[in-house]
C-alpha cells in the first residue's frame, strides 16, 4: 500500500487535531466536517479498504468502534446518538485508501445519508 495522508498524520509529518491516540489507533477531527461533530478513527496498521481486513485485524477494527463510542461519550453526544461509516472503494465514497471510521454527531442525521435518488429502470 502506498503512503497516504493518514500515514503522514500517524507519523506526525502533517498536523491534525488529535482527539485520541494509543499504540493501535488514532482519532482526529475531520478537516471537512459534515456534522457539528465529525472525526475519524484510523488504525495505525495500514489497511487499504474494508475488503483487505484480514482475520488478524478483527480486534483492531472492533477497537476502532469502541474508541468512537468512548469519544462520543466524552463529547456528550453518545446518548443523543451518532453515526459511524466506513466507505469502501470509489462507488462507496472512499477517497483515502487507509481504512477509517467516520463518526458524525451533534445533530439529527437523516437516512439515506445522500441526497441523490436511485433511478430504478
Amino acid at each position: 500500500m502506498s503512503e497516504t495522508i493518514f500515514t503522514k498524520i500517524i507519523n506526525k509529518e502533517i498536523p491534525a487535531d488529535i482527539l485520541f491516540e494509543d499504540d493501535q489507533v488514532l482519532a482526529f477531527k475531520d478537516i471537512n466536517p459534515q456534522a457539528p461533530i465529525h472525526f475519524l478513527v484510523i488504525p495505525k496498521k495500514p489497511i487499504a479498504t474494508t475488503n483487505e481486513i484480514a482475520p488478524e485485524d478483527d480486534a483492531v477494527v472492533g477497537y476502532m468502534h469502541r474508541v468512537a463510542a468512548k469519544l462520543c461519550a466524552d463529547l456528550g453526544v453518545a446518548e443523543q446518538g451518532f453515526r459511524t461509516v466506513m466507505n469502501c472503494n470509489p462507488d462507496g465514497g472512499q477517497t483515502v485508501y487507509h481504512i477509517h471510521l467516520h463518526v458524525l454527531a451533534g445533530k439529527p442525521l437523516g437516512w439515506p445519508p445522500y441526497q441523490e435518488r436511485l433511478k430504478i429502470e
